[in-house]
């Protein structure tokens, strides 16, 4: 922890040379123990020494979710026994749930890594420290932070009612007040009709999904504390985030390589948008090499005052989620929707998967499955499991579910997961 937290005021040249240096390491380590890669740099007539350093990874291709969906025990290291990773699937937030595996070592540099913008935000050792989450992070505390009793995240499920939540968080009395950041909001929407003045955190962190600017002044408002975004996806969990300044995300460039390229390919200048697509320097299990996020995002040159080296970017609101709002008022998160669908029986079994709430007593599902299924039985099981966890009976709101050959592009070129057509 020391160690990171140090990298992050490193010199330029020092962090690029390190950066460099662990780009070469990873080329050549998955070129020779991981037999996707092995193929493709033997299909792109590419070798290990082609690739010198960060410019250089411009060479490989750019990797794709579905190259991961479709290639995923193929893109783990010889080295490794999968039985004994630990898997990972997404929830689907882009429409396209995607598997990944980690090592136990892997796991547990990602959770300490994640304490290094905590810590910048001012978050101390026995913080009370309470995340609203999915009841599978509820483990996500290392052992050596139980052991001690430091940094140790209180769960709060996701889940749960508004008010629920609300009366728990006043029970817990959080130092920092953490979780998906369309969850923050619906809770403070919750806690301002109560009059839940009593929830008095020191720090707000926001991350899973974007917010507007609007709900996360509301967010400080009702709880009269700052709200700090960080960025992230499952497959690398945390990649960017705020320190106290706010005027941009520190990339973690110890731990990952961050490109923006255009439709072409090609990488855009400081102070364009771009794909954002990254390059892991800590996953040797299952390497992840130019894969591409599905985000969208600015590189800057700026220097942030808060004197941290680490490079910057802004985020576009790549995903344009948006709420759902049940026929009982209840209102629910997109993020949460698709923690829903994370648990259905075939899960694994889906490619893409759209939720479309055509009117507040309508919603509709478009999915695309691998392979063949009994279209009935999906719409069975499909229609059973939301009832079940949105607590609805068939009577006050329908579902029906298409399966289909393709999920079409939104509006902005994306595989949106969660659409609403309904105002509220």
């Amino acid at each position: 922890m020391l160690s990171m937290l140090r990298r992050a005021w490193w010199k330029k040249d020092k962090l690029t040379k390190y950066q460099n240096r662990h780009v070469r390491e990873i080329v050549k380590y998955a070129y020779e123990n991981v037999p996707f890669y092995h193929e493709v740099f033997r299909k792109h007539c590419i070798k290990p020494d082609d690739v010198k350093g960060v410019d250089d990874l411009r060479k490989l291709p750019v990797l794709s979710r579905e190259d991961v969906q479709n290639n995923a025990l193929q893109m783990i290291s010889k080295k490794f026994d999968v039985s004994r990773l630990k898997r990972v699937v997404t929830s689907g937030s882009s429409g396209e749930p995607v598997t990944v595996y980690l090592s136990s070592g892997e796991d547990e540099f990602r959770k300490a890594r994640h304490l290094r913008a905590n810590i910048a935000l001012g978050q101390k050792p026995r913080d009370r420290w309470i995340v609203i989450t999915g009841p599978q992070h509820f483990s996500e505390s290392t052992g050596f932070q139980k052991l001690l009793g430091l940094y140790v995240a209180r769960p709060v499920s996701v889940f749960e009612d508004e008010r629920v939540k609300v009366s728990t968080i006043q029970r817990l009395k959080p130092d920092v007040l953490d979780g998906y950041s369309s969850s923050l909001f619906l809770l403070a929407k919750e806690a301002e009709k109560r009059n839940a003045a009593d929830i008095k955190p020191r720090i707000i962190i926001g991350g899973a999904e974007l917010i507007d600017d609007f709900q996360k002044r509301f967010v400080e408002k009702v709880f009269d504390a700052p709200f700090y975004d960080q960025y992230a996806c499952s497959e690398l969990e945390r990649l960017a985030w705020q320190c106290k300044e706010r005027s941009s995300y520190h990339i973690d460039a110890d731990s990952v390589v961050m490109e923006f390229i255009d439709e072409n390919g090609e990488n855009v200048a400081p102070g364009e948008r771009g794909e954002i697509v990254c390059t892991s320097l800590f996953n040797y299990a299952m390497p992840l090499i130019r894969y591409a996020v599905g985000d969208v995002g600015v590189a800057s040159n700026d220097v942030c005052s808060c004197g941290r080296s680490l490079p910057l970017m802004k985020l576009l609101e790549g995903r344009k989620d948006s709420f759902i709002v049940l026929p009982d008022g209840r209102v629910i998160a997109p993020h949460v929707l698709c923690l829903f669908m994370e648990k259905f029986k075939f899960f694994d079994n889906v490619e893409h998967y759209r939720i479309i709430q055509r009117r507040i007593d309508f919603i509709e599902f478009l999915v695309r499955m691998k392979g063949d299924f009994a279209e009935e039985a999906v719409k069975e099981e499909l229609a059973s499991h939301f009832r079940k966890a949105l607590g609805v009976t068939s009577k006050n709101l329908t579902f029906e579910t298409r399966l289909v050959d393709a999920i079409p592009l939104d509006k902005s070129g994306k595989l949106t997961s969660v659409l609403s057509e309904v105002s509220w």
